[in-house]
């Protein structure tokens, strides 16, 4: 246990769930979620990532075994990626989260115009 009483089972699971809970993250696993896909249509597929944060973000996911990166050797080369059987147990939940957010566009729409409202 750490100074604030954390255990290290919690420390390196906060780490883990900032890492697949991030923007980017939860739209790459989601857009995977589906099909296999090559990194332009990843690219394309998600509204305001930049070329580099979405390399950073797939490194990060393939390294935590949740993404699989397959080239092929063709010229120029082809490069793929996959949801591993571990990031498809994670899309189940991810699938969840964005349902409850497309949901619920409308009531929160309405909360953040009251909130502002009451701000003024």
């Amino acid at each position: 246990m750490d100074a604030l009483g954390h255990t290290p089972a919690a420390c390196r699971a906060r780490e883990i769930l900032d890492r697949v809970g991030g923007k980017w993250s939860l739209s790459v696993i989601s857009q995977l979620g589906a099909d296999t896909k090559r990194f332009t249509e990843l690219h394309r597929g998600i509204d305001g990532i930049s070329h580099r944060m979405l390399t950073v973000t797939l490194r990060d996911l393939e390294r935590d075994g949740i993404v699989s990166r397959t080239v092929y050797p063709v010229m120029p080369p082809r490069v793929e990626y996959t949801l591993t059987p571990l990031g498809h147990t994670l899309f189940d939940l991810v699938s969840g989260l964005v349902t409850w957010a497309e949901g619920h566009l409308d009531d929160i729409d309405a909360a953040r115009a009251a909130y502002d409202a009451r701000a003024e």
